[in-house]
């Protein structure tokens, strides 16, 4: 090896606790940041999906619909008559 590489070399031995400890600090914080978007994304389809379940509109509030049947009705029992 030249004296380049063994000077390199000793320079990454003596700093490589602050390096390994630089490369787990890097990894959690990305895992925590993974976490918090997964749990925002998850967070964000579940709220959706309760809204429309629910009925609810834009406004927050839920819509009704009411549906007159007695057309139906009428031609219901006209059929039972006969």
């Amino acid at each position: 090896m030249s004296q380049a590489k063994v000077d390199r070399y000793k320079k990454e031995k003596a700093n490589r606790k602050r390096t390994m400890q630089k490369e787990k600090i890097e990894r959690y914080t990305y895992g925590i940041i993974g976490a918090v978007v997964a749990v925002a994304v998850i967070s964000w389809a579940g709220y959706s999906f309760y809204s429309r379940a629910n009925g609810a509109d834009a406004s927050g509030e839920n819509s009704s619909v009411e549906i007159n049947t007695d057309a139906i009705d009428d031609y219901l029992s006209g059929l039972g008559g006969e």
